[in-house]
């Protein structure tokens, strides 16, 4: 019994209709789950809540689910949700396209500043890319890099040469493509036509022909009877009159198609009906899921390294094709520009001869006769001209075999630097590959050190250890992860050695909500005695908490003074120390003294204040593995008890982003896991607690 695992072009067909009723919803949020999962939570005013998921990955599939098939919310978002987010958010979904028959649907946003296109390609290894309108790349899961197409940021993203489609072919065209192929009927109607295997068994059956019959013996009559079965397999997908079935197979789903198919009623599966196919794919996909999560546990839970590891191996293939397909083209590009300097006088003639002739309004058709006539009277330069473009105004000659377009405004000079300009931007393109090709084999090594480490410890009851208190994190082959997203996680934070929530803005705006919105009578309130620093807010109790006198200790209060004066401009100006004061909330005001100003994310302070005098500054960032896994940071004596490897930071010479990527690199030495730390861990997540300014590791 083989289950479907991607949804195929028919589906797309029939599925594409029934999306575009959704035009009109409005976009709320992105999520990304994983590295080939996105949803998009939308809205509509008839309709309510609109749930779209995007799946490239295993399975493969793109539809509306209801929100009981919705997974929950995954953590802190990447920066390609972050990134969807800041571009549709509150955006018009204006419809959707599949490309010709391909496995590829393009869905177009609509906001007053901007179109976005989301391109899911649901083939192959599956990529999701986010264009602009002018179908450049502003980010991509996977970056592709092939002879015939790239997928990138900066670059113009590439469909795929398209594939012939059955869906609006005639019967001659459908005809001519059969006669092409010298393999039997269903095979020719699963490759030639790209029907595959299943909707081709399906036609033969519908047509009533033997499926095992040589193209070479197939009679008029069999096209026919087969070009039959297509019109009524593809009339009411095209017109939207599907007929969706799900079916099983003891229990177990095995398909969701938008028609009822004879050949799945030939198997003997059960079919439910649905309404729309949408919902059929849906509930499919659902089901499809649960029941892997269920299934009988048969001892052997060993991930499927394997796979992984042929995944990497195909892709680095693919990337050393177009890095030797790179290095060829700068090649041929160079030796054209040295052949045009190498014949300087005679690519000269014959821009000359161009430029006058056009400056005196002769038609570009006379001057291909004019060429063709010096070439017959041997004319050396009138020999090397090839052809003439009329719409482009370019003349291509032949040098040493080699075919190089000339524009005869420029001159050799400025035709040839064009050339040596082509060949370094070709070139670049191959640094850009080499660069991924690096990552791959990265990843390549990763997973084979996990599937090394996983047969070393096959032994281990893992259960038992992810209880065990004394787990080694940073030596395992695999890390769990769980992670929770908080609600104070948006702005800086950290909890005391004695558990109480610290909370500090990254700006102005954050300044303002933390005194307005979140700061309860029993917190305590900290600030650097310098400008440029957070608000920063010990919490006595929980935002849902009722407010209560809580006897906060010393050690907690010294810390969020140290955790303020460290995030201040204090570091920024690479001090080591500075002063902090305290208060009480009932202190903070917003109301400025009679004919003075407040500036935004500033406060008036009235009354006594206790000050920290040359409190050090001092942050430690590390990675956390109990009882949830996550980035860290703040004064080292709440964070290096906890987290299972930490770094001490200090001012110093290198940026925030800098200090971060090396803290990355730190860590994924530290961790054998290095999946792991890629998935909590990322540079982005640490240097949200890297204080503003430069920073140094203290050794």
């Amino acid at each position: 019994m083989d289950r479907k695992r991607a949804m195929t072009s028919v589906d797309l067909a029939a599925l594409v209709g029934e999306l575009r009723d959704y035009t009109g919803a409005v976009v709320d949020k992105a999520y990304l789950y994983g590295d080939d999962f996105v949803r998009l939570k939308m809205r509509d005013y008839d309709r309510g809540r609109i749930e779209l998921l995007i799946e490239v990955g295993d399975p493969k599939r793109a539809h509306v689910a209801v929100p009981e098939h919705v997974p929950d919310a995954p953590g802190r978002p990447p920066n390609f949700a972050m990134m969807l987010r800041n571009r549709i958010a509150g955006a018009n979904f204006e419809g959707v396209e599949q490309y010709g028959f391909d496995r590829i649907l393009t869905f177009r946003f609509e906001r007053e500043d901007q179109t976005t296109l989301i391109v899911a390609e649901l083939f192959g290894d599956g990529n999701i890319a986010v264009l602009n309108e002018d179908h450049e790349v502003i980010d991509c899961l996977d970056t592709v890099r092939l002879s015939a197409r790239t997928v990138a940021p900066g670059a113009q993203y590439g469909y795929p040469d398209e594939r012939f489609s059955p869906l609006d072919c005639s019967y001659a065209a459908f005809a001519a493509k059969m006669d092409e192929s010298d393999s039997d009927l269903v095979r020719t109607l699963a490759t030639q036509l790209n029907f595959g295997g299943l909707y081709a068994e399906e036609l033969c059956r519908r047509a009533g022909v033997e499926k095992t019959t040589d193209i070479d013996e197939a009679t008029d009559d069999d096209y026919e009877a087969l070009f039959g079965a297509l019109e009524r397999l593809r009339e009411p997908i095209l017109e939207g009159r599907t007929d969706p079935r799900l079916y099983e197979d003891d229990g177990q789903v095995v398909d969701a198609t938008p028609l009822p198919l004879e050949e799945h009623t030939a198997e003997g599966y059960d079919a439910t009906a649905f309404e729309h196919f949408n919902g059929a794919i849906d509930a499919y996909f659902h089901r499809l899921q649960a029941e892997a999560e269920t299934e009988t546990d048969t001892g052997d839970d060993k991930p499927d390294f394997e796979s992984e590891i042929a995944k990497f191996e195909r892709i680095i293939e693919q990337q050393q094709g177009a890095i030797e397909e790179y290095e060829k083209q700068a090649e041929v590009e160079q030796q054209k520009a040295e052949l045009l300097y190498g014949n300087y006088d005679l690519v000269d003639e014959i821009c000359s001869t161009v430029q006058s002739a056009r400056e005196e309004g002769v038609p570009w058709d006379e001057i291909e006769t004019t060429f063709e006539e010096g070439a017959e009277r041997g004319i050396d330069a009138a020999a090397a001209v090839v052809g003439v473009d009329a719409a482009e105004g370019t003349v291509t000659i032949d040098l040493d075999d080699k075919e190089i377009d000339l524009d005869p405004t420029m001159g050799v000079e400025k035709n040839a630097d064009r050339l040596y300009q082509e060949a370094k931007r070709v070139r670049g393109k191959k640094e850009g590959a080499q660069a991924a090709i690096e990552d791959t084999r990265e990843d390549l090594e990763d997973v084979k050190e996990r599937r090394r480490q996983w047969e070393a410890d096959d032994d281990e009851d893992d259960d038992a250890d992810e209880e065990s208190p004394d787990r080694d994190y940073l030596s395992m082959a695999s890390v769990p992860v769980r992670y929770d997203e908080k609600w104070y996680e948006q702005f800086r934070w950290f909890r005391t050695s004695d558990d109480f929530l610290v909370i500090g803005g990254r700006d102005a705006d954050q300044n303002e909500a933390l005194v307005k919105k979140y700061m309860d009578p029993s917190d305590r309130f900290f600030h650097a005695q310098a400008h440029g620093g957070p608000v920063t807010i010990l919490k006595a109790t929980a935002p849902d908490e009722p407010a209560r006198e809580v006897d906060i200790p010393d050690t907690s209060k010294r810390e969020a003074a140290q955790f303020a004066v460290s995030y201040s401009s204090v570091w920024k100006d690479g001090k080591f120390e500075g002063d902090v004061y305290e208060v009480d909330p009932d202190q903070v005001s917003k109301t400025p003294e009679s004919g003075e100003y407040i500036e935004k994310g500033g406060f008036v302070i009235r009354g006594d204040r206790n000050y920290y005098r040359d409190m050090q500054v001092g942050v430690a960032v590390g990675i956390k593995c109990e009882p949830d896994t996550r980035v860290i940071g703040g004064p080292p004596s709440a964070i290096e008890p906890v987290a299972e490897t930490s770094v001490r930071l200090q001012p110093g010479q290198f940026a925030q982003n800098d200090i971060a990527k090396r803290l990355y690199r730190t860590f994924r030495e530290r961790f054998n896991d290095t999946s792991f730390v890629r998935k909590i861990a990322s540079a982005d997540r640490i240097q949200e607690f890297c204080p503003p300014g430069g920073s140094e590791r203290v050794e």
